[in-house]
């Protein structure tokens, strides 16, 4: 059986500066919109960010979506990204609970 490569997950910032593209938005736009300083969104669509719950609300304001879609996002980035870094070694290293 041909061994498949897994590929890094897809930081939530990517997904965030490809919104941004498709609405013709600038970075400087948004950052004065949301009121946030300019390198938490520069940081955040360079992948070096999480989205914190403040940011996660303030754009969903901004974009019509709801807080947990941009909360999901990260946090299945950060599970995705656990699984692709370590997931092997944390398999290796925890014992399932046996039942009883």
């Amino acid at each position: 059986m041909k061994s498949r490569k897994k590929l890094p997950p897809i930081h939530p910032g990517a997904i965030l500066k490809e919104d941004l593209e498709d609405a013709g938005i600038s970075l400087n736009r948004l950052a004065r919109d949301i009121r946030v300083p300019m390198n938490r969104i520069s940081a955040i669509v360079n992948g070096k960010r999480s989205i914190s719950a403040d940011t996660a609300f303030r754009l969903a304001l901004f974009f019509g979506t709801s807080p947990q879609y941009w909360m999901n996002l990260q946090a299945n980035y950060e599970l995705a990204r656990t699984e692709f870094e370590a997931g092997d070694e944390i398999r290796a290293e925890v014992k399932p609970l046996q039942p009883a």
